[in-house]
């Protein structure tokens, strides 16, 4: 029971008792019931938030369970980055290095997405820094293996080609000289056989009888086939690409045709006595991107360092050529 209230009346010197209307009961138990609400909705939301419900706790445990793979996927990621800069470090340093190719440019390795904010969606969450870094990483990722696989595929193209230019270089000698003993005048200064004057002689002398096979020293296409009583008399120029030209000269007869495609070995001509020579023999040059090289430096194919050796020291003893 509600106490009962009294109000002092100094009229009549004593207390009268408080007698409420209707409209004042009913204002009063409205206040009350306000009152109570409000007390009621700041409990709950104290409550809601000291306590987790059922399903803030489930979240809660997603939430890390996904920052815990989120970590995990960016210590696998890592190891990832780790095998990528050593197959791009084996790409510039070794693979291109062997095919003569300029290495791939690190800003074009390392270049950014560019564009407009791409991680806009992810932001503003708890864990949305994380998130953003993670997917930041694995695009770049993505774009460092893309890189990386055209470049192999660059790669393969430039084993094909550096394939074939093996197989073009001049690389044996031009007639069978595993003895050594049909090594004549080599590249150098000698005295000329006619003119009796000390002339350059631009490539190699190997003498032998007239009719000996001449070999193509590289795979290639004839480009000339001529006859001549003059100079380099009847004479064979064969293009091998990648910059490298041989001409046979002083042949006694043709084994090829202009325009014909030869493989190294094969038998183009056959040795002879024509134009400016003295004696049946093959004057051998070989050029590289237009001027004349020293043929000998090319014999890597059929000699060995020792047959070399004394191949080069043949060569150098002779004092005159023999055109």
């Amino acid at each position: 029971m509600p106490k009962t209230k009294y109000k002092f009346n100094p009229e009549s010197l004593s207390f009268d008792k408080i007698r409420l209307g209707v409209t004042q009961v009913i204002v009063r138990g409205f206040a009350y019931f306000i009152g109570s609400v409000f007390l009621a909705v700041l409990y709950g939301i104290a409550f809601a938030y000291i306590v987790d419900s059922p399903e803030e706790k489930a979240l809660k445990r997603e939430i890390e369970q996904l920052s815990l793979q989120y970590e995990i996927m960016n210590r696998e990621m890592e190891k990832v980055e780790k095998v990528l800069v050593h197959l791009q470090e084996t790409d510039d340093n070794l693979y291109r290095t062997i095919f003569e190719a300029e290495p791939i440019p690190t800003t074009f390795r390392e270049g950014g997405m560019g564009g407009i904010n791409r991680y806009e969606e992810l932001e503003g969450y708890e864990n949305s820094k994380l998130v953003a870094e993670t997917a930041k990483r694995l695009d770049m990722i993505r774009k460092k293996i893309y890189v990386q696989s055209k470049s192999f595929d660059d790669l393969i193209g430039l084993a094909r080609e550096k394939e074939q230019m093996l197989r073009s270089i001049p690389a044996i000698q031009p007639i069978s000289n595993k003895d050594l003993k049909r090594t004549a005048s080599g590249w150098g200064y000698r005295i000329h056989p006619i003119y009796k004057i000390r002339k350059f002689h631009y490539g190699q002398d190997f003498t032998a009888p007239t009719g000996t096979d001449i070999f193509a020293t590289g795979d290639g296409k004839v480009v000339s086939v001529k006859s001549s009583r003059r100079g380099l008399g009847n004479h064979v120029i064969i293009d091998h690409g990648f910059g490298y030209k041989t001409v046979y000269a002083h042949m006694d007869r043709f084994n090829v045709r202009q325009g014909q495609t030869v493989r190294r070995g094969d038998v183009i001509g056959f040795v002879g006595d024509t134009g400016l020579s003295t004696a049946p023999h093959l004057h051998y040059e070989v050029f590289l991107n237009g001027k004349n090289v020293d043929p000998a430096d090319y014999y890597f194919s059929d000699l060995t360092p020792e047959e070399y050796e004394r191949m080069i020291e043949i060569a150098a003893k002779s004092g005159q050529s023999f055109d």
